[in-house]
């Protein structure tokens, strides 16, 4: 097969330290991302302004409400914010250990938010994915993760992708979506990123069912088609690239973020939000039901 290549254009500057978990919806006035560390969600405003709202001491990743409002997952729980995403409600700390933080996350068809954590010093298995169910119950998933990152769930909920970091891998995951937090089942290799530089972290479907996956130390995203192949490479001015969303009225373009944290070298655009047109749509955010 013949690997098509794009490439990612600035939609900023380097506006954030360590930006992830773009997400785009109607009733936003243009993408949405967090500036993770730094406990901002950004906002891309007309003329590539971007805006800035401070809602913690961390913005792992955040959704919005079906009813209105955004919840956010916090440094060690979650927050249900308003529409100006002032706090609204806090459900409270998952864990005592300040060397934990939550990381990254997303909705399934039903309404829930899972989102899971990593210690700092990114130490083996210190890391849970969490299930945030309508009903403010948060639950552990899975245990013994090290970087809980990018997790996608395909439109009947009975799938879903994700990443823990160090593995190297995008693992596909049953879902019992009757089940809850013990829903989870028959996780086993999906994607295995061995043709490039870097690691897998965040990831976003398309309408065709493949998986666009953000390569950290890669300056990419990856598409990998349903059964795995890589079919295109979207190539990024900067190394760490962490995170991809659809976008726009039509879901036809792919916006993607990316970091500076702990670059080595110079890059002049670390940090910036970056978009191309990839051919194909996306699907819908899916929102949080609480």
């Amino acid at each position: 097969m013949t690997v098509r290549t794009l490439a990612a254009e600035p939609l900023t500057g380097p506006v954030a330290e360590h930006g992830e978990g773009p997400v785009w919806h109607p009733s936003f006035a243009g993408v949405r991302w967090v500036d993770m560390l730094a406990g901002d969600v950004l906002e891309l405003g007309e003329g590539g302004s971007v805006s800035r709202r401070r809602v913690g001491t961390v913005a792992a990743a955040f959704r919005p409400r079906r009813g209105g409002g955004t919840v956010l997952a916090d440094e060690r729980g979650f927050v249900l914010l308003d529409d100006s995403l002032a706090r609204e409600r806090d459900l409270g700390a998952l864990w005592d250990d300040p060397g934990v933080r939550m990381n990254e996350g997303g909705c399934d068809p039903s309404g829930a938010f899972w989102c899971g954590s990593m210690a700092y010093d990114e130490r083996p298995g210190g890391g849970t994915l969490y299930r945030l169910g309508p009903d403010l119950v948060a639950e552990p998933a899975l245990h013994g993760v090290t970087i809980s990152n990018g997790l996608a769930f395909t439109p009947d909920g009975r799938l879903a992708y994700y990443v823990d970091t160090p593995t190297g891998r995008v693992d596909a995951v049953d879902v019992d979506p009757e089940a809850g937090a013990a829903g989870l089942h028959d996780r086993r290799p999906a994607v295995v990123v061995t043709d490039a530089p870097g690691w897998p972290d965040g990831i976003a479907l398309d309408a065709e069912g493949a998986l666009w996956v953000a390569l950290w130390g890669g300056g990419a995203v990856h598409r990998y088609t349903p059964d795995g192949v890589l079919d295109t490479v979207v190539e990024v001015p900067v190394s760490r690239v962490t995170a991809c969303t659809f976008a726009g009225p039509c879901l036809d373009r792919l916006v993607i973020t990316t970091s500076r944290q702990g670059a080595a070298d110079p890059e002049p655009l670390a940090g910036a939000l970056f978009a191309v047109d990839p051919g194909v749509a996306g699907r819908p955010v899916a929102e949080f039901a609480g």
